[in-house]
């Protein structure tokens, strides 16, 4: 799937990106189908490693769907080009943010979740950089909108994000307390956050301060988890604080043992 975005740059110029999606993995449920998240990989990967995983978690009433992120040229990377939701340099406070990119990708999450029953609840999450894009859906959802202003379409029920950051963070909370819609949406909407204190890719401060803005902003339903000795990658423990988090906020009816 493509998508077309417009920007306009300096003077009247108008810059247009297409983006090219990826292959996409789709992980049936096993019972009763109650929720579709779908989950973003990190920076170089693909969705088919996360639907290798996710398939193996205690969760039967939940549709996995991992779509696979355009290959782009990374600044990061020096400009190599690999599978990212976004273009991104080195991590900073003060660095900016490809809205292009994220509305792109954004919007791409939307389109897979637009389909699913009305009665199934929906979720994002996401590794490192899947989990910045995931939180990035979560401001657009809360808002009402994407970055450039048009509507966001879906309803989000849960929101997970492992080892990664907000983008956007410097702006969200005037965003959020301008409008009373967005304020209710972002205290309604339950977020976990997962972060290895032991990070060498995102360092722990960044997930900290993700938590926090999201926090002051009024992401009231935030769950924080802080994991001693643990770099940039899961653990079994890990998942299943997940698993029993999905669980308790979407209503599931039950783990597989």
């Amino acid at each position: 799937m493509s998508y077309s975005n417009h920007s306009t740059g300096s003077g009247s110029r108008t810059a247009r990106r297409t983006f090219e999606f990826g292959r996409t993995h789709v992980v049936r449920p096993k019972g009763k189908h109650q929720a579709t998240i779908v989950w973003l990989h990190g920076l170089g990967d693909n969705g088919s490693s996360w639907s290798q995983l996710l398939e193996n978690l205690p969760l039967p009433n939940i549709k996995w769907i991992c779509p696979t992120a355009p290959t782009r040229p990374v600044a990061v990377l020096g400009g190599f080009p690999c599978t990212a939701w976004f273009d991104m340099g080195e991590l900073s406070e003060d660095g900016p943010d490809d809205l292009d990119g994220l509305d792109a990708s954004a919007a791409h999450i939307a389109n897979l979740l637009s389909t699913e029953p009305a009665d199934v609840k929906l979720g994002v999450g996401g590794f490192s950089m899947g989990a910045a894009t995931a939180l990035y859906s979560a401001t657009c959802y809360s808002l009402g909108k994407y970055g450039n202003g048009n509507l966001y379409p879906v309803n989000l029920r849960a929101v997970v994000g492992l080892s990664g950051w907000l983008p956007g963070s410097r702006s969200l909370r005037n965003k959020i307390e301008g409008s009373h819609e967005a304020a209710r949406r972002a205290a309604s909407l339950p977020i976990m956050l997962c972060h290895g204190i032991s990070d060498e890719v995102v360092a722990y401060n960044y997930g900290e301060r993700s938590a926090h803005s999201l926090s002051s902003a009024g992401f009231r339903c935030l769950t924080f988890k802080a994991y001693d000795g643990i770099g940039h990658y899961t653990v079994p423990k890990e998942m299943d604080e997940v698993c029993t988090w999905l669980t308790g906020r979407l209503g599931l009816e039950g783990c597989r043992s």
